[in-house]
């Protein structure tokens, strides 16, 4: 719960420290700008808050590392959320009212989760976890988000050194799998989720496991 609430408000601090020519930068997000990017977290905002009143009383069926599954492929820019997305985007025209926007739902969101009784059950996706679980999956979310945004945007703080930890542990447990000790957190996320290519020495230290790269989650 805790972990959610400061990689959440890091991620926000750092949308917030982007100048306005920042927003047309390209993201971490393959065919995505930091606009679009930003835009994206508007929606997870409200989807947070859409979940977090949407109780459930049936036992959980999910947490924080089963709400995640490995997909087959990357996303292409075929599907209809995605190109809504980027035309959500361009539709705000000046970056500062998208800047508003993420910091008022965003907000929102964030005062809702520290409100929220962990051990609360709500559903989506089809899926029922604890409010707990629910948050606590978010964090990878989180993490990888703020790599993105960060990713070809310089001077803007990272994310919280915890968040890379958690998440690089999320993930060996999403995909079963143990990336090389040599490998510091960000490099795991970064290459295991196939958002750079694997140096030559890195591809050397993954030995089989490089073969059975990006795990795109989703």
């Amino acid at each position: 719960m805790d972990l959610f609430g400061r990689s959440w408000a890091a991620l926000r601090a750092a949308v917030g420290a982007l100048g306005d020519e920042d927003f047309g930068r390209p993201s971490g997000c393959a065919g995505w700008l930091v606009r679009d990017l930003v835009c994206h977290l508007v929606i997870d905002a409200q989807d947070v808050l859409i979940t977090l009143v949407t109780p459930a009383d049936a036992e959980p069926t999910a947490d924080a590392v089963t709400y995640w599954s490995v997909r087959e492929s990357p996303p292409d820019g075929t599907d209809p959320l995605d190109a809504l997305i980027v035309r959500l985007a361009a539709a705000y025209g000046e970056p500062g009212l998208l800047r508003f926007h993420l910091d008022d739902v965003g907000a929102a969101a964030g005062r809702a989760a520290e409100l929220a009784d962990p051990g609360g059950r709500v559903s989506t996706q089809d899926m029922v976890l604890t409010v707990g679980d629910y948050l606590s999956a978010y964090v990878l979310e989180w993490t990888l988000h703020h790599l993105d945004l960060v990713a070809y945007v310089p001077g803007v703080q990272g994310p919280p050194e915890e968040g890379l930890v958690r998440s690089r542990a999320m993930l060996e447990e999403i995909a079963g799998v143990a990336f090389p000790a040599s490998f510091s957190d960000t490099d795991v996320l970064l290459v295991g989720t196939g958002r750079r290519a694997a140096s030559d020495a890195e591809t050397r230290a993954l030995g089989a496991l490089g073969a059975r790269l990006p795990f795109v989650i989703g």
